[in-house]
């Protein structure tokens, strides 16, 4: 019998059985996890709703209106709190004036620094709610600063301030300025309406005198009717027309005539005798350095007695208030009466009426209106 070989007889090879093809439980919870997120991100995407885009003209637009605001009511409050603590505090005594007074501004500095803060975090809070709230509140802020303006407190303090920091020389014009508006209330106000009456005809030529020079018309009207009421005259004293010219300065002279583009003007023509005046106010103001009650005054005295400069410098007077009580013999409140009517013809032109100083508000409208070349 045929034995079978290793060769004839090969057995067959046990294939192992194929494993399952098991994914990793990792990749499992990395695409469950995965797509978890994926589903809970569309459904925040979906739910959260898209802020309206503002245009950068508009925003900058807002940024200055409550810019603005703040700054004008910042500067409003500073002002009021700081004249009236200058007006409790007034002295020279260390412990009762000027150590509270120095503290009152340190506590201001605190208050502002809180301040700034607390809008900071009021802001964001109202940006929230509307983009343009915080610029509307700020301006709300600033119409409010600006009513408190008009009222006589505000006036008060504001006058404070301003001696404050101009010193002597703001305390002497305050007083100048209101000797000027208590002039006005003293005036009758039937003869003040005759004034204005009286200088219509002549209102053209002083206006043309007022811009060749520079001055201010209303002023000009005013030493008119200091001068001459409107009725233009030969007085004792030698002086002439409209604004009673005397001795006139060369160079004044030589500017009216330039001006009206004649050789030499006639004092008798009313035209020329504004410019004449004009051009004389104008040099003394000059000779002056601009201070306005010092070149009236010049004007009035003239060459007299040497001039005002003369005077000043023999008596050592450096303003109008040193000067005064040296001019027993010249007339002191000059200077006083031209502006009150300045202030009169002021008035009708903005106004179209003579208010009574002491009524109501009028006192503080006036002021705000203001003294005509001051």
């Amino acid at each position: 019998m045929h034995q079978p070989t290793d060769t004839d007889n090969t057995a067959p090879v046990e294939q192992a059985p194929t494993a399952k093809k098991v994914k990793p439980a990792a990749t499992k919870r990395t695409k469950s996890t995965t797509g978890k997120s994926t589903k809970k991100t569309g459904r925040k995407r979906s739910s959260k709703k898209k802020k309206p885009t503002v245009s950068t003209r508009r925003l900058v637009l807002l940024i200055v209106l409550e810019v603005l605001g703040l700054t004008v009511a910042a500067v409003t409050g500073i002002v009021v709190l700081l004249g009236y603590a200058a007006a409790r505090f007034s002295g020279s005594q260390f412990f009762s004036h000027l150590l509270p007074f120095t503290l009152g501004v340190l506590g201001l500095i605190v208050v502002i620094a809180l301040l700034l803060i607390g809008w900071l975090r009021l802001r964001r809070w109202l940006g929230e709610k509307k983009l343009y709230l915080p610029a509307v509140l700020a301006v709300l802020l600033a119409l409010a600063s600006g009513v408190m303006t008009v009222r006589g407190d505000f006036l008060f303090a504001f006058s404070q301030f301003r001696i404050l920091i101009g010193g002597k020389e703001e305390a002497s014009r305050v007083n100048l300025t209101h000797q000027v508006f208590a002039a006005y209330r003293r005036f009758d106000a039937a003869q003040l309406r005759q004034l204005i009456e009286r200088a219509k005809p002549y209102s053209p030529a002083i206006e043309a005198a007022a811009e060749a020079f520079d001055l201010d018309p209303d002023l000009l009207h005013g030493l008119a009717a200091t001068e001459s009421s409107f009725l233009p005259r030969e007085s004792k004293d030698g002086g002439q027309g409209l604004f009673q010219i005397t001795q006139i300065p060369e160079t004044a002279t030589q500017a009216a005539a330039s001006r009206l583009g004649v050789a030499k003007p006639v004092i008798a023509d009313q035209q020329h005798n504004g410019y004449l005046a004009a051009a004389t106010l104008h040099y003394y103001l000059s000779q002056m350095r601009g201070d306005l009650f010092l070149g009236l005054l010049a004007y009035n005295i003239g060459p007299k007695n040497g001039g005002l400069q003369f005077i000043m410098r023999q008596y050592g007077a450096i303003d109008f208030v040193t000067i005064q009580p040296y001019l027993q013999q010249l007339p002191r409140d000059y200077p006083i009466r031209v502006l009150g009517n300045a202030l009169t013809f002021r008035l009708f032109r903005k106004l179209g009426n003579l208010p009574a100083y002491e009524e109501g508000l009028n006192a503080v409208r006036i002021q705000q209106i203001g003294i005509p070349g001051l």
